[in-house]
């Protein structure tokens, strides 16, 4: 949904725009590629906290 600006574009919009458009790219393929390694390990991640288990969270608190 990209309107095109009725007047010039400065080197800089240009250069901030497709910037942006290879960090989304490449956010994407890591999330991916993290996915597919995920899927051929079998596991999850982050791994799932067993019951009974300290949170680093309440450690956290405690030392404020």
């Amino acid at each position: 949904m990209n309107i095109e600006p009725t007047g010039p574009r400065s080197l800089r919009e240009i250069e901030m725009e497709v910037m942006a458009e290879g960090r989304e790219w490449t956010r994407q393929r890591l999330e991916q590629r993290l996915q597919e390694e995920a899927d051929r390990q079998g596991g999850v991640f982050p791994p799932e906290r067993k019951p009974g288990s300290a949170s680093a969270q309440s450690s956290d608190a405690d030392a404020d």
